[in-house]
């Protein structure tokens, strides 16, 4: 089976994260989105692309690759993110980020091109005192953070 790249609504995506995601729900905004079809129009795979979530990477030049999900289709979720980045690039950033859970393998990524820059320790959650949050959902893992910069 041969993939395409097909543009997608933030609805759509988030219609197939719902369906798809093992552990993450939808998200509220985006700044791109994209798919990944079959040779029938079938989409397999979505991705997501938002401003950075972290306040130390918002710095106008970064994008955070947030969702990933897709139906097992192999090699759905390298098309993806080798796609966001060439689409961040081309928009006028210079780095992409994301993040696994500890036990996902990156194997995608890594084909992808994207490289593992740090590990990230579970945390409690995002409350602080300086900005209270009730997050019920939060699962406290830890995290890899990966990264494909622009080659110029």
């Amino acid at each position: 089976m041969s993939l395409r790249l097909v543009p997608v609504s933030l609805d759509q995506a988030n219609e197939h994260v719902a369906a798809w995601h093992r552990h993450n729900e939808p998200v509220v905004q985006a700044k791109f989105c994209v798919g990944a079809a079959d040779d029938a129009n079938v989409l397999r795979a979505v991705a997501i692309v938002e401003r950075p979530k972290a306040r130390g990477n918002c710095d106008g030049m970064t994008v955070e690759v947030t969702r990933v999900a897709s139906d097992g289709t192999r090699n759905a979720n390298s098309l993806l993110y080798g796609a966001c980045a060439r689409a961040a690039f081309a928009l006028g950033y210079r780095r992409v980020i994301t993040y696994t859970q500890a036990d996902e393998s990156g194997s995608s990524l890594r084909a992808a091109g994207y490289r593992v820059i740090a590990s990230r320790p579970s945390r409690p959650g995002w409350d602080t005192p300086s900005r209270p949050r009730a997050d019920l959902s939060y699962r406290t893992i830890p995290r890899q953070l990966w990264e494909k910069e622009t080659a110029a």
